[in-house]
């Protein structure tokens, strides 16, 4: 197939058994050439992650207060987990360079990345020695600028080339360096941005990115109870669906491997046999018409819903409705309209504090025939390409909510007919969400 890219988040290398798991995934697959490690994770519910560990080392350095006590709990983790595997491995002048590194760090006067990096940096010395595989480090082959900004082009030119030497590494998640050698990290999450990076630098055939979920769900599962799996899901759908709240891969850890289409998989450790959710570029054929791809949605947003006789022929209107907005720093998400009325959607978090301003200042710029406001307002997207191809999936949308008594208050839909997005009422969206899920979804 070619060469592949895995990432392991936190839970897939906690500890040494979760670890062994990882071994044995890498080996059943010889293409698997280039591994990508989170730091350990929580290894129960009252167990602390390695990285916020490392925060609070620096932390702790900043105020010139002892972080030995915090710091040997890293310590005896990683120990415990090279002795586990039984390596030959002597961790000791790694872990007391970086305990130096965190405290001259501290006292210079400098953030926590280098601090936040070592967790990742440590797991990667430890999975390479298990493998076999070569260790590159991070801070040679991505790059960030002086001002902190990642540079794609730099990285990619620097990756390609550094890994093209390399049969097979691992290279530690989460950061990079800027151009004076100092350790920068992405935002937290970053070891999917890395492996990402990896896997366009090799030009993979996939980019696995290795969890503890069977890939991605079509709906909240702290709403709809064993929610099934996406199966496929383009990249264009999975920007809809987080915009929307959905817990998916954020838009900057997809980048890399969408400018270079190259598909993720997202995949279960714990569950390797599962196939888990294939992210594919948006030019590829729809598979599932008359089906949806998930649901997705987010509370507290107000609509203002403006009237006025003649609207659609007064040129401007909406550019000066939408300037009112922006003069008070205002972004909107939504703007539904009829001939002679046009409303807006907005996060409640938008205008806290704005509300009485910026309806004063509409009645002054637009002066509309009636001006209201509809606070509490939930949106549901439906989302899926096969949508746009298939007669009737927005009655069974209505339908759905009509027989759960849910009262619709807006309706959107773009022209690109890939999402059908729904306003209701707060207390409604639970309801809501379930109702469209059952209606598509038969178990």
């Amino acid at each position: 197939m070619g060469i592949k890219v895995a990432k392991f988040g936190g839970t897939s290398l906690a500890e040494a058994a979760q670890i062994r798991k990882v071994q044995a995934i890498v080996q059943s697959d010889a293409e698997r050439r280039y591994v990508v490690p989170s730091a350990p994770g929580k290894r129960h519910a009252q167990d602390k992650k390695i990285t916020d560990l490392l925060y609070l080392c620096h932390a702790h350095a900043q105020q010139a207060i002892s972080f030995d006590q915090v710091f040997q709990i890293i310590a005896d983790r990683y120990r415990q987990i090279v002795a586990d595997l039984a390596l030959k491995l002597d961790l000791s002048p790694h872990l007391m360079l970086v305990k130096e590194r965190i405290a001259a760090t501290a006292r210079e006067g400098g953030g926590p990345d280098y601090a936040a990096s070592r967790g990742e940096y440590l797991n990667g010395l430890i999975i390479a020695e298990l493998l076999g595989y070569d260790f590159v480090d991070a801070a040679d082959i991505i790059v960030f600028d002086a001002h902190g900004r990642f540079d794609s082009e730099a990285t990619q030119a620097l990756t390609s080339r550094r890994l093209a030497q390399h049969q097979r590494a691992v290279v530690p998640g989460f950061y990079g360096a800027k151009v004076d050698g100092s350790i920068k990290t992405f935002s937290r999450g970053g070891s999917d941005i890395s492996g990402a990076i990896v896997a366009r630098g090799v030009a993979a055939a996939v980019y696995e990115n290795w969890t503890d979920v069977n890939g991605l769900l079509m709906a909240d599962p702290r709403i709809v109870p064993d929610p099934l799996p996406m199966e496929v899901v383009t990249y264009r759908e999975l920007r809809e669906l987080a915009y929307m709240g959905a817990t998916v891969l954020h838009d900057e850890a997809i980048f890399p491997v969408r400018k270079a289409g190259i598909p993720v998989n997202i995949r279960n450790t714990n569950e390797p046999a599962h196939p888990g959710t294939m992210i594919v570029r948006d030019a590829d054929p729809v598979t599932h018409l008359g089906s949806i791809t998930g649901i997705a949605g987010r509370k507290e947003f107000s609509v203002i819903a403006i009237e006025k006789a003649m609207m659609n022929a007064e040129v401007g209107f909406g550019r000066r409705l939408l300037g009112v907005l922006e003069d008070h720093g205002i972004s909107y998400e939504h703007t539904p309209s009829g001939i002679d009325t046009m409303s807006v959607v907005v996060a409640d978090s938008q205008i806290d504090g704005k509300l009485e301003k910026v309806l004063a200042d509409i009645r002054v710029v637009c002066e509309p025939d009636t001006l209201e406001v509809y606070p509490h307002m939930a949106l549901i997207a439906t989302v899926g390409r096969g949508m746009a191809h298939t007669p009737g999936i927005a009655a069974r949308v209505f339908a759905a909510l009509a027989e759960a008594r849910v009262n619709i208050r807006m309706i959107d839909q773009g022209s690109s007919e890939i999402n059908i997005i729904v306003g209701v009422q707060n207390g409604d969206f639970d309801v809501a969400v379930r109702a469209i899920y059952a209606a598509f979804v038969k178990k």
